[in-house]
């Protein structure tokens, strides 16, 4: 009898973070919307560090999960600088579209 073992290996994690950032890349290319487009680019962040996460634990490596922290900090800055941004302009106009964004050039 052939014995299966279902507890998730590195190579699980790798393929979630390809298949996440997929998602994100397609939700960026396809979707117009700048609030979604963000949350796309935040999706493709986050898989991005599961895979350092992922590496770093299979290489025994501590390396990686300190550019994660890293990168999550400054991802909570973009987060509340971005969101501002997208909130506000959003809130003057009913409907926006990212092409609507170029009206911002000073």
């Amino acid at each position: 009898m052939i014995a299966f073992s279902l507890a998730p290996t590195a190579s699980w994690y790798l393929v979630l973070s390809a298949v996440l950032f997929g998602i994100g890349t397609f939700g960026v290319l396809v979707r117009r919307n700048p609030l979604v487009m963000f949350m796309c680019i935040e999706l493709m962040l986050n898989a991005v560090n599961l895979s350092f996460v992922t590496l770093a634990r299979q290489l025994n490596d501590i390396n990686g999960q300190t550019i994660v922290f890293f990168v999550m900090v400054v991802a909570a800055a973009e987060v509340v600088v971005g969101l501002g941004i997208i909130v506000a302009i959003m809130r003057n106009r009913s409907s926006m579209t990212a092409d609507d964004l170029t009206e911002l050039k000073g």
